[in-house]
């Protein structure tokens, strides 16, 4: 199939449409797919942040009783911060797809 021909699946039937599709459109389409799956990864870093929440972490603290149990290679500290940057790094990325800089 050529790379500008769009299959539209209607019915088990398949029709080929050769329009022409934009490089804006395409662009937009990326962005929203992009922005989509930022929002989603946003989404997993805060699930998996608040199972620290209590019992490893509190705030931004370790907790004492944490350190008995997993401990991260690089230590809390650093373990923590980037975190923190994974977070900013795809709330910035989603922001910049949205047009929201």
């Amino acid at each position: 199939m050529n790379r500008n021909e769009l299959t539209v699946i209607a019915g088990g039937d398949i029709e080929r449409n050769s329009t022409e599709v934009s490089p804006e459109t395409r662009l937009r389409h990326l962005l929203h797919v992009t922005s989509s799956m930022l929002g989603n990864a946003q989404g997993v870093w805060t699930e998996l942040y608040s199972e620290f929440e209590g019992s490893v972490v509190n705030g931004a603290m370790v907790k004492e009783e944490a350190k008995k149990g997993f401990t991260p290679r690089c230590g809390w500290p650093e373990f923590l911060e980037k975190m923190w940057l994974l977070q900013h790094y795809l709330e910035h990325a989603r922001r910049i797809c949205e047009g929201k800089t």
